[in-house]
């Protein structure tokens, strides 16, 4: 593992406390126990560089000078050895947007990738396990609606997560 000094910095929406209760129930249910080792998370940017941690907080202090963006938690996707929940963010994309161009300079190729927020609820299982538990939540799910608070940095230590700042988004217009 890298140095904490060197480890990669990851930005989440927080989700709010009754939707983060029951999507990460639902991942602890339908995840490899084994691999779960973070919780359920709406994920912005995968890998920014320790190095411009300072930078990353100042667009981070910008950005959620805003009203916190509704999250409508809509249909399940297959992720083949896994699966997905599929989140309508209207007001997240902006966010996204602008901080990709703040970012510009040090996105990887994953998160240079359009942004398709979601909530993955099961990874690396078996393609029969992921297909089976698919057909199961599936069977009587209902789309929600929600909102994010704020944003999460967090620093990634080859695993687990060390949460390093919050950003609540303010609900002024910036």
């Amino acid at each position: 593992m890298a140095a904490l000094s060197e480890a990669p910095l990851l930005v989440t929406a927080e989700l709010e406390p009754e939707a983060f209760a029951r999507l990460d129930g639902l991942r602890r249910r339908y995840f490899p126990p084994e691999r779960n080792v973070i919780p359920a998370h709406v994920s912005l940017f995968h890998h920014l560089p320790a190095s411009e941690q300072v930078a990353v907080e100042a667009a981070l202090e910008v950005v959620t000078e805003r009203p916190a963006p509704t999250l409508r938690f809509t249909k399940l996707r297959s992720l083949g050895r896994g699966m997905a929940l599929d989140v309508e963010a209207p007001g997240l994309s902006p966010v996204h947007r602008e901080l990709s161009r703040a970012f510009v300079e040090w996105l990887t190729p994953q998160d240079r990738q359009p942004f398709r927020p979601h909530v993955t609820l099961m990874n690396k299982a078996s393609a029969e396990e992921a297909k089976a538990a698919l057909v199961e939540l599936g069977a009587d799910w209902a789309s929600f609606d929600s909102h994010a608070p704020a944003l999460i940095l967090w620093r990634y230590l080859g695993g687990p997560w060390e949460l390093v700042r919050r950003f609540p988004f303010t609900g002024r217009e910036g």
